[in-house]
């Protein structure tokens, strides 16, 4: 019999733990997860606004939205991927491939050509959005 507040004793066999990676490959995977940047539909709303809504952005401001759409177009894509949706929809497997050719075109230098390679960017990163939001992959905008 256990004394009161003891607590009982296991008695079962345990074998050692079987530990998927060496301690480098550990690491590897803190930083990544420490690196890791969550999601943020806000943000992302906001920067389609800028770009899609009657607001034609200036000069000034292409260089830091183009880079903003391309980290959105990166996790979009990096989503559709993990989680192999572009495997079962069509549509989601064209936008990955868009997305993923105009994130890499460098931002061209006439004020007018960038504002239709930004506002391309974000028809892309809208489009994907609705996609996985269509195949439960996020949750829509509350």
């Amino acid at each position: 019999m256990t004394a009161p507040g003891a607590l009982p004793r296991w008695e079962h066999a345990v074998r050692p733990a079987d530990v998927p990676f060496d301690l480098g490959r550990l690491r590897w995977a803190l930083k990544k997860v420490q690196r890791w940047a969550p999601y943020v539909d806000g943000l992302l709303l906001d920067d389609l606004a800028v770009v899609l809504d009657d607001y034609t952005p200036t000069e000034d401001e292409m260089e830091d939205i183009a880079l903003r759409l391309r980290g959105h177009l990166i996790r979009l894509v990096n989503l559709a991927l993990t989680s192999q949706v572009d495997q079962q929809d069509q549509k989601v497997a064209e936008l990955v491939t868009t997305g993923r050719a105009i994130r890499c075109e460098a931002l061209p230098g006439d004020h007018w050509h960038a504002v239709g390679h930004v506002r391309r960017m974000a028809w892309t990163v809208d489009q994907l959005l609705e996609r996985l939001v269509a195949n439960q992959c996020l949750k829509a905008a509350v």
